[in-house]
């Protein structure tokens, strides 16, 4: 920019030597060659002319271009920060307390005497604790094992069933907590001004419906156990009565002996 400046100054200044020239010339010229000069004058005036409005229309179209390259660098700037705002991530996370609401709840249905849904041996202790059909008819309990055995089912159904409604209370007790996480979860989704934030906020939210997913299995888990537990009791409550029905009409008569007469002794 500073040469084109330079440039035009030196054209014009030329441009006006030579009028100025061109002015004084007549008076000293002689009369065979006046009239050659000045047209010569005349045409390099003109020439100089051109050649300033050449140079004008150069620096015009460097300002045009300056302005458009201006242009281009303001929309690469926007489409930067645009860049920059998209991929910004949360400052902090709300991951709640899923983890240890699970545990929890894990840890109180597994109390006392009842059967847990958390239980690796669940099978096993209802297979122990509740004797079936066949091993009651070759193992009939007397009266102090029947009572010990029966102490055993009463415990394991009301600890299961204790243990349950614990459960119950407990997922109940923890809406507060979960209700806190959720609000802060839709507060940054109404504010997330990227597609990272928002992408992040989602994905928390999506955390939160599966950690209450667990919790429902963990009490319709729960419930199915009790269920479980109940009916086993139930059902092996009628194969002892069936046992011992079979044991009382299938037990041996002892005949009377001859001779011995039926009369009242005193």
């Amino acid at each position: 920019m500073p040469q084109r400046y330079s440039k035009l100054s030196w054209v014009a200044s030329l441009t006006a030597t030579t009028m100025t020239m061109a002015a004084v010339a007549p008076a000293h010229a002689g009369t065979a060659t006046g009239a050659a000069t000045e047209w010569t004058q005349v045409l390099n005036n003109g020439e100089l002319v051109s050649l300033v409005g050449q140079s004008g229309e150069q620096i015009q179209n460097q300002l045009t271009q300056i302005s458009q390259l201006a242009q281009q660098i303001e929309t690469q700037l926007n489409i930067y920060q645009n860049l920059l705002q998209n991929t910004a991530i949360l400052p902090s996370h709300m991951w709640g307390q899923v983890e240890s609401d699970l545990n929890q709840l894990r840890s109180i249905v597994d109390q006392g005497q009842g059967i847990a849904f958390s239980m690796g041996n669940a099978d096993d202790v209802l297979q122990q604790r509740f004797q079936s059909y066949s091993d009651l008819r070759t193992n009939l309990p007397s009266n102090q094992t029947f009572s010990t055995t029966y102490q055993s089912w009463s415990d394991t159904n009301r600890d299961t069933i204790a243990s349950t409604l614990k459960a119950a209370s407990l997922t109940a007790d923890q809406f507060d907590s979960e209700e806190t996480t959720m609000s802060s979860l839709r507060s940054m989704s109404e504010t997330a001004d990227g597609q990272m934030k928002a992408l992040q906020v989602g994905h928390q939210i999506a955390t939160q419906q599966v950690a209450q997913m667990q919790k429902l299995r963990g009490l319709v888990s729960q419930q199915m156990t009790m269920m479980g537990t109940w009916l086993q009791t139930e059902q092996t409550d009628k194969d002892l009565a069936q046992a011992r029905r079979e044991k009382f009409f299938n037990a041996e008569v002892k005949s009377i002996p001859e001779g011995q007469k039926m009369e009242p002794r005193w």
